[in-house]
């Protein structure tokens, strides 16, 4: 391995990553990195896929996270991004963690203000993407048959008999 000693956390975007996990694993557990993207990037960074984040040293770190923070600079193909053609400015750009929750939601809310299909959809809580809604998607709702009980007669014991 390298003479570094073993860190068992290592900080990469702000997100805490277990040092025992391979780089590539460790740079995927920043929200809004999938596996290729994660793979590009340490293959821009120059730094070993093969070898455990603990033992990567502060440079290396500072490399990946460089390379996150502008993968057009480095050469990393728009494909790869998570906000291709983005609405307002109409670049490819790529969102992390708080960025990407936010630009989520407001597109989520402006489905539903401009009333699409997929705004109602997300508005009624209803499966968005075309799945079959006959037997799944149920979770939340009441389920089952409610028994009916019957009135209590009032007056006391059983005496006419």
């Amino acid at each position: 391995m390298s003479s570094q000693e073993f860190r068992h956390i290592v900080r990469i975007m702000g997100t805490d990553s277990p040092g025992t996990l391979k780089t590539s694993y460790a740079v995927k557990q920043v929200r809004g990195i999938n596996m290729s993207l994660s793979n590009a990037v340490i293959k821009k960074a120059g730094v070993n896929p093969d070898l455990r984040v603990g033992f990567i040293t502060d440079s290396d770190i500072s490399k990946i996270e460089d390379v996150i923070r502008d993968p057009v600079k480095y050469g990393i193909p728009g494909w790869l991004y998570n906000r291709q053609k983005d609405s307002e400015t109409g670049k490819d750009v790529h969102l992390l963690s708080a960025e990407l929750i936010f630009k989520v939601k407001t597109d989520i809310d402006q489905a539903r203000e401009i009333r699409s299909w997929r705004g109602y959809r997300h508005a009624y809580s209803l499966k968005v993407r075309g799945q079959r809604t006959k037997c799944t998607g149920r979770a939340g709702k009441a389920l089952g048959v409610k028994k009916k009980t019957m009135p209590q007669k009032s007056g006391g014991s059983d005496g006419g008999k």
